[in-house]
């Protein structure tokens, strides 16, 4: 293993640097190339994985200094984890990518959009989830008094400065109804096999409360009493991973405490992002005397809905739906959580359902959280990459179980003008539970 000088002054410091355990594993294989995103997207070695680190070790080693320059091949990052899914060295490239984050907003140089979304979204609405919600009814407002369309097709926007029409641009559409915590237990049906916690998050609830209901529907069709406990919130995913690791770990002991305090057997989760968050809690609290013993706790109690139901395991339905699919699998499912086989169990067991495969479908769409917003160019060309494998397998609905895929393939259909339909996997297993019995 490469070690790094003893003479040169390290460039990364505090208590939330990136271990040097962790960055040196990098043996320089290459593997990591043909896995990232942003490498085959632009051919750049400094948009790979393999290149980020080199830069990560240059800092650390003294031998440069972190600059707007370096900053920006960073951000480039889509923190899809698909590297670490062919590293054969184990490299945590996640956990070393938010580290070197915080590091760099800790040096005053995160971007200006990344800045202005930080005070408005991640550091004033996440954490404040009545603050969100206030603000998606105005958002929801905004959409369905048509005010939205008529400033779109005015442009007026684009005269506002400070990008505001790019930030408008990234807004989800609010669903019809929203979701949110409760002190109601929801009953299991038929014999009761276990009680759960589901998180009701941050944005999910807000634009897809939906599939949310869904959710539930689908637990407790399964014999699964199902708490959405109060006192809940954001996971921390998206502060993480703009480098605020104070916020996350804020976020992390608040739904800790909530959703244990439920006295549930396992915590369930729709997000695939958020899941694979707190199934890390224990990584991120593990300093903290009071927190990392039931972080660790809570990490091994957390399970993806998809991941959950089929090690129940869940009841196949008996009625069919005679159409065709595709399935696009979320990065924090596929690679950081290493689950690809759950969902399509789930999708094989609908009679009828024809599930057509697409090519690279683990592959980032370009959402990723934030990234659509504050990498708008290179998401637009991940998206247009991904679209165009959709196209090809013939189908018009994209199934898949992650609130930002399924919000940025729903764009593409949009910019492209096409019919097309995104659902997550327990809305079209919850539509075949309620054909039974039609």
């Amino acid at each position: 293993m490469v070690q790094p000088s003893t003479e040169l002054t390290g460039g990364f410091t505090g208590p939330d640097a990136p271990a040097e355990s962790d960055l040196y594993r990098c043996v320089h294989c290459g593997l990591c190339l043909s896995a990232c995103p942003t490498y085959v997207e632009t051919g750049l070695e400094m948009e790979s994985p393999r290149g980020r680190l080199a830069l990560m070790k240059a800092v650390n080693e003294g031998r440069v200094e972190i600059t707007p320059r370096i900053v920006s091949h960073w951000d480039m990052c889509l923190q899809c984890r698909a590297c670490e899914a062919v590293c054969p060295s184990g490299v945590p490239y996640g956990r070393i990518m938010e580290r070197t984050r915080a590091q760099v907003r800790a040096a005053g140089l995160q971007s200006r959009e990344l800045r202005r979304l930080s005070r408005f979204f991640l550091n004033a609405a996440l954490p404040n989830p009545r603050r969100l919600r206030f603000g998606a009814h105005l958002i929801r407002l905004y959409q369905r008094l048509g005010i939205q369309r008529l400033l779109r097709l005015s442009h007026l926007l684009y005269l506002l400065p400070g990008g505001i029409a790019k930030l408008e641009a990234q807004l989800p559409p609010m669903g019809k109804r929203f979701f949110g915590p409760s002190d109601t237990v929801h009953p299991a049906q038929g014999v009761k096999k276990m009680t759960v916690a589901l998180l009701s998050g941050c944005v999910m609830p807000l634009a897809q409360g939906s599939t949310m209901e869904a959710t539930v529907r689908v637990l407790i069709r399964n014999g699964c009493d199902v708490m959405v406990p109060l006192g809940q919130g954001c996971c921390g995913a998206l502060n993480g991973h703009a480098g605020d690791l104070d916020g996350s770990r804020a976020m992390a002991r608040t739904n800790i405490d909530s959703l244990m305090a439920a006295g549930v057997e396992r915590v369930v989760t729709s997000s695939a992002g958020c899941g694979s968050t707190m199934k890390e809690y224990a990584e991120l609290l593990k300093d903290d005397p009071d927190y990392s013993a039931k972080a660790a706790r809570f990490g091994e109690m957390t399970q993806d809905v998809t991941e959950f139901l089929t090690g129940l395991p869940f009841q196949a339905p008996t009625a069919a739906i005679n159409r065709k699919v595709t399935y696009l699998d979320p990065c924090h499912l596929a690679h950081a959580q290493r689950i690809t086989a759950a969902p399509r169990e789930i999708l094989n067991s609908i009679p009828g359902l024809e599930l057509v495969e697409m090519e690279n479908s683990s592959l980032c769409c370009g959402g990723a959280g934030i990234y659509s917003t504050v990498q708008p160019d290179l998401s637009q060309r991940l998206l247009k990459r991904k679209m165009n494998c959709i196209d090809a397998t013939g189908t018009h609905e994209v199934i898949t179980a992650n609130p930002g895929c399924m919000l940025q393939v729903e764009q593409g259909f949009r910019s492209r003008k096409t019919a097309g339909r995104v659902r997550h996997v327990v809305d079209i297993l919850d539509e075949a539970y309620g054909l039974e019995g039609s």
